[in-house]
């Protein structure tokens, strides 16, 4: 028999929130929870916005809300409360995200094994009857719990208080993972930043409000692609007991490194490549600290471009995440 009611459920989903940072600086609120289902609020910001002149959020920002969401239906479901961390999550976007409007993301574990949950959800905008975007996720049981060994002895400004046992680790070391480890080359890939790295911001202030949030800049031109660098910053946190970078952050910024990518080796385009769906699998917990990206073209056509990135912190070898997408190429014409 479960050890929640409908008031512990509510109790424990509103203390999960509470003890996520991004989910905090962001401003996500509980809407409501029930056996196994959950929905959560993203309040409408500038910050949010990906493309400035479409007038379009960022898909980053759907990521992490469906993260956190798919997460909260898993412990809504769970007998006995234990650490739970994503394997992997899938977006299908299927329409575009208006700026500057409230996102809700309603989350439900239809499958608890003993070891795997499985998770569905839609997106939705308040004045429209049809969902977003839908997402597609999967969760491990039983993940550790106990802070982290591997941070830099001296490195104190990335290590927050303890949070409440309650806490999720996000993302733990995945099972398996969504592509081979090798679809992208170690050696093509541009070693993490050396002081005499030059660096950009990646784009123009004011054009991804979402992309000067999350500051990422970019490394110079190489053979095989840009690479992208994101600032480590306290508010990125997921969990807070590992420390662990939230798994929907990671998603935001492979998102937007995909996107970069596409407009770096594509200089003739009319706009900002629009998502179609994204599919992400976390490979080991990130830590709190400067995270890279890469990605690689893998098919280019006039409408559409399949994109594959990889993401890593202080050993390109050993990605944190890989992930996939689709994108729109946008038309003069269109």
């Amino acid at each position: 028999m479960s050890i929640f009611t409908s008031n512990h459920r509510q109790a424990w989903a509103e203390a999960f929130i509470a003890g996520i940072p991004y989910a905090v600086a962001s401003g996500m609120t509980l809407v409501e929870t029930g056996p196994g289902h959950a929905s959560l609020l993203l309040p409408a910001r500038s910050t949010w916005t990906g493309d400035a002149e479409r007038q379009l959020i960022h898909p980053g920002c759907l990521s992490v809300l469906a993260d956190t969401a798919c997460g909260v239906a898993v412990g809504c479901a769970m007998d006995e409360l234990e650490p739970f961390a994503t394997l992997d999550l899938r977006m299908d976007y299927l329409r575009p995200p208006v700026a500057d409007t409230d996102l809700v993301c309603r989350a439900e574990c239809h499958r608890l094994s003993r070891s795997v949950a499985f998770v569905r959800g839609e997106l939705m905008q308040p004045g429209q009857s049809e969902p977003v975007a839908t997402v597609y996720a999967t969760f491990m049981r039983a993940t550790a719990a106990s802070r982290r060994k591997d941070l830099p002895a001296s490195d104190t400004s990335a290590q927050p208080s303890p949070a409440p046992a309650s806490a999720r680790p996000t993302p733990a070391q995945a099972a398996s993972s969504l592509m081979s480890p090798a679809s992208i080359e170690p050696s093509q890939v541009f070693v993490s930043r050396a002081a005499d790295v030059p660096e950009t911001l990646a784009v123009p202030p004011g054009r991804s409000p979402y992309v000067d949030f999350l500051n990422v800049h970019q490394q110079p031109q190489i053979d095989a692609g840009p690479v992208f660098r994101m600032p480590y910053k306290p508010e990125l946190i997921g969990n807070p007991v590992l420390p662990a970078l939230h798994g929907g952050i990671l998603a935001g910024f492979g998102e937007t490194a995909m996107i970069l990518h596409l407009l770096a080796t594509n200089p003739q385009l009319a706009g900002i490549p629009r998502s179609v769906d994204f599919a992400i699998a976390y490979m080991r917990s990130a830590k709190p600290i400067d995270t890279f990206a890469q990605s690689t073209t893998v098919r280019q056509g006039n409408r559409v471009a399949l994109v594959m990135v990889s993401l890593w912190q202080d050993d390109p070898s050993r990605p944190v995440v890989q992930a996939r997408g689709h994108f729109l190429m946008p038309r003069e014409d269109a």
